[in-house]
């Protein structure tokens, strides 16, 4: 089914005074610097007539895999950060059920690695995707 659906990357536990942004074409998008709460991102996916997820937010690997990037650090544009990181957020192990036109699904992730560190790499959300209503 093709549409557009929205997904809002919830990190619990950022580091404070570290600098967050989405990754769009390439590009730090609407960096942000994590204060003592929650950091919150929403970003469109196109879903294309044969189930595949597109759009400037997603990257792919292979046929199957999709993800979205959380650039941290220097990658979200502080060229004075000690972090120079990304976090992988995969999205093609979204439940199809959730995917349908002009919805909102909601995750949380964790903020920090096991060093206290900004957590980076492929990172694992501490909840399931769900549909939420929009605020």
């Amino acid at each position: 089914m093709a549409g557009t659906v929205t997904l809002r990357l919830i990190i619990d536990d950022p580091v404070p005074g570290v600098r967050y942004s989405l990754q769009k074409d390439d590009l730090p998008f609407e960096p942000r610097t994590a204060g003592d709460g929650p950091i919150a991102f929403e970003l469109p996916i196109t879903l294309q007539p044969d189930g595949r997820m597109t759009g400037p937010f997603v990257r792919r690997e292979g046929p199957q895999r999709r993800f979205v990037y959380i650039r941290i650090g220097t990658s979200a544009g502080d060229h004075s950060s000690p972090w120079s990181r990304r976090a992988k957020i995969d999205i093609h192990d979204i439940p199809k059920a959730l995917l349908v036109p002009d919805a909102l699904l909601e995750v949380h992730l964790p903020g920090r690695g096991k060093d206290d560190s900004p957590a980076c790499a492929t990172v694992r959300p501490v909840t399931i995707w769900q549909a939420v209503e929009r605020r």
